[in-house]
């Protein structure tokens, strides 16, 4: 398997919010955001496992920063940040476009998990990421101190479940 160049998988998406996507206030909705951001990274992880379909296996960090108004375009942006043996980071940004003005804004951002899967639904490997600029090496580096912190994350809920830790002023505590 050979591996894959960053710029090889990157995507580009748009979609114009119409009515039926919003709220009262006419600001598209925050779920209609992130079905296209969920879209748009998987596309980005399918591009790179080619052959292969993806499955979301998790979010990070969505925020959303700017309102999107009805009759603007979402531009959704997606690149593959980081992969492992089997699964894929992807970060999409979302710049929502005023199309009368040209007005441009960051609306949202957003770090999916995808874990690509064989004909069985059976995690896959997919093929290496080559980093091609300083950006997609800082990307990089970035997605693997996010799934450090994931990896801590779970460690600390399955100790907590497990009734041994616990929480106070200095943090999270092991009990043995």
């Amino acid at each position: 398997m050979r591996s894959k160049k960053v710029s090889e998988s990157d995507t580009i998406m748009t979609h114009r919010g119409l009515p039926q996507d919003a709220n009262p206030a006419g600001n598209i909705h925050g779920g209609t955001i992130l079905k296209h951001i969920d879209l748009a990274g998987a596309v980005a992880a399918m591009r790179h496992a080619r052959g292969n379909t993806v499955v979301t296996a998790s979010i990070d960090r969505m925020e959303f920063k700017a309102a999107v108004r009805v009759g603007e375009l979402m531009v959704l942006k997606s690149s593959v940040n980081m992969v492992s043996n089997t699964s894929m980071e992807v970060g999409v940004r979302v710049e929502a476009e005023n199309l009368l003005t040209g007005e441009i804004r960051h609306a949202a951002s957003a770090y999916l998990t995808f874990v690509a899967m064989d004909e069985n639904r059976k995690p896959t490997k997919v093929p290496e990421l080559e980093l091609e600029t300083d950006d997609h090496h800082r990307r990089h580096r970035e997605a693997m101190m996010r799934r450090e912190m994931r990896r801590e994350e779970r460690r600390r809920e399955k100790l907590s479940q497990e009734g041994r830790s616990q929480v106070g002023n200095q943090g999270v505590k092991e009990l043995y």
